[in-house]
């Protein structure tokens, strides 16, 4: 059976920024962990980052390819640039998908690393606007197709299984 590669905190695990986990319940998520097809992953615990740890956005008027390219950076609250962290923790990522096989990836949207179909502003506003996070655009770049937390029963019909 084919492995899904999941945001840690999605899982459960208190990985995010704040020191939180966001869990999700859904049924699909339960069997597929109950089938051991879950690949649990932070990009951001992976790329060095402590929990907590001060929350971070990508520039403003900028998105993930630009990171990606070296045009842009991310920065934390305080303005320090923590970009490296982020690209490391992508590439972990895509490292881990790629040796179990994972075709699919469950990512938390908003979030700098693993946001899907958006992100915050960059100007710590808490205004949303389209784009992805550096995680999820370099799954995508490599063939990995990135799903949100909402889009679990869309995986669950083209898994069919």
């Amino acid at each position: 059976m084919q492995k899904i590669m999941v945001s840690a905190c999605l899982m459960g695990d208190p990985v995010r920024y704040d020191g939180a986990a966001k869990p999700v319940q859904n049924a699909h998520l339960s069997r597929w962990q109950a089938q051991n097809r879950i690949i649990a992953f932070c990009p951001e615990i992976a790329g060095g980052f402590s929990t907590p740890r001060r929350p971070a956005e990508i520039e403003p008027d900028f998105d993930a390819t630009d990171v990606l390219s070296g045009r842009a950076g991310i920065f934390d609250c305080a303005g320090t640039d923590v970009t490296q962290g982020f690209l490391n923790g992508a590439h972990a990522a895509l490292q881990t998908a790629q040796h179990n096989g994972c075709q699919h990836a469950i990512l938390t949207d908003a979030s700098p690393s693993c946001g899907s179909g958006f992100i915050y502003s960059g100007h710590f506003n808490g205004v949303k606007r389209a784009g992805f996070g550096v995680t999820a655009a370099l799954l995508t770049r490599n063939g990995i197709k990135v799903w949100s937390q909402d889009m679990i029963d869309q995986l669950a019909d083209v898994l069919a299984d």
